[in-house]
């Protein structure tokens, strides 16, 4: 004889199996923007980092600026080139190095400069230095700010052009957001 289940029996283990389902749902979410965010920043702060080497290593101003033709809206996608004609943005005659594609639709980027006019670029110069995109000179520094959901992560970038990632609910007073 073979045994089996009785229909009460199954209800009884689906029913509380969609409650188990129902309370991991929430924080399967969070832990979803969670990887989201830490990926998305990683790659932006990986990005930074090879601007900076690559232009230590070949001598020229190398930019990391947002990808849209607006040069505005990072969640667009960011990349990295050699401006050689120092309009800020990836061009004939320019070398591109890297191009990240769009980021997840629920992630939120921006950005705070030391001088904040459009395009967004952040540039720097053949000693690792952040820098003005035109000149090579004067500091370029602040922060990019990630957001998903609710949790942010900041990439603090200083006057030397060395840049940090941060998470502000750790590190409240020393990692602040860029305004905006």
């Amino acid at each position: 004889m073979l045994a089996g289940f009785t229909l009460i029996e199954l209800l009884a283990v689906m029913a509380i199996a969609s409650l188990l389902l129902g309370f991991s749902a929430p924080s399967l979410q969070l832990a979803i923007e969670g990887y989201r965010l830490r990926s998305a920043a990683a790659d932006l702060l990986g990005a930074l980092n090879l601007a900076r080497s690559q232009a230590i290593a070949g001598g020229a101003i190398v930019l990391l600026t947002p990808a849209d033709p607006s040069g505005l809206d990072w969640r667009q996608g960011w990349q990295v080139f050699v401006d050689r004609d120092g309009d800020r943005r990836p061009g004939r005659g320019d070398t591109l190095l890297m191009r990240h594609g769009p980021v997840d639709g629920g992630l939120r980027i921006w950005s705070r400069f030391s001088a904040n006019t459009p395009p967004l670029y952040i540039a720097y110069n053949s000693a690792g230095r952040s820098c003005k995109a035109n000149t090579g000179l004067g500091a370029h520094f602040g922060t990019l700010s990630l957001e998903a959901g609710r949790q942010q992560r900041n990439i603090k970038i200083n006057m030397l052009g060395r840049a940090r990632l941060c998470d502000p609910a750790r590190e409240p007073s020393g990692c602040t957001a860029a305004s905006g």
